[in-house]
């Protein structure tokens, strides 16, 4: 058998202000009650698995949930700034009917060009991803043949299981990624990654 590293990444619970679409980007926005009893959830899914190291965004939405489940396996999170979600720049916090009635033509301009159209101040997902992948290989480098937990945010996600499957960063929202949510990817030495379970 082929050694691998297994990655289980995970979505942060239920945010506040989840009942309305809104971008919340790189804002720290707190959990629900709902989205801390997710990870209580999610620690007993994972309660049976090997896990040796955590890695989480620096939010506080995920690096709470991170605490919550490596307490049982005696390890502390690594907190990792480029695991953070995408920075919308002008529109953190906005709510997509606020944005579309104060940058109208911002909004359709990113309907058109998901991946290169960068919101004034802010990233687009080609600059997620440039944060973002070397960090994922690292650990993957770093943890050969270890199950690995990675806490991380909704576009963050997309991007790394994109990435793995060999799809573009314009399918993005071809992938769901539901709150307190579980991916897991198997990457091999030779370079090859399987997406064993995605969205459960």
């Amino acid at each position: 058998m082929t050694p691998h590293t297994r990655i289980y990444l995970i979505r942060h619970g239920q945010v506040a202000g989840f009942d309305q679409a809104r971008y919340n980007g790189q804002t720290d926005v707190g959990l629900t009650d709902l989205g801390v009893e997710q990870y209580h959830v999610m620690k007993e899914r994972l309660a049976d698995k090997k896990i040796s190291a955590c890695y989480s965004s620096d939010l506080s939405r995920c690096a709470i949930g991170a605490d919550i489940i490596c307490g049982q396996f005696g390890i502390e999170p690594v907190k990792r700034r480029e695991l953070r979600e995408l920075n919308v720049g002008v529109w953190e916090g906005m709510t997509w009917q606020e944005i579309q009635d104060k940058w109208p033509e911002q909004w359709q301009a990113r309907l058109a060009d998901l991946v290169n159209y960068r919101v004034p101040q802010g990233e687009n997902p080609l600059d997620v991803q440039t944060r973002l992948m070397p960090v994922i290989a690292e650990i993957v480098e770093r943890h050969q043949g270890q199950e690995v937990l990675v806490v991380g945010h909704g576009g963050v996600n997309r991007i790394v299981l994109l990435n793995a499957i060999g799809a573009p960063l314009s399918a993005m929202f071809n992938i769901e990624q539901s709150y307190g949510c579980l991916n897991i990817i198997d990457y091999y030495a030779d370079g090859r990654a399987t997406v064993k379970l995605l969205n459960g």
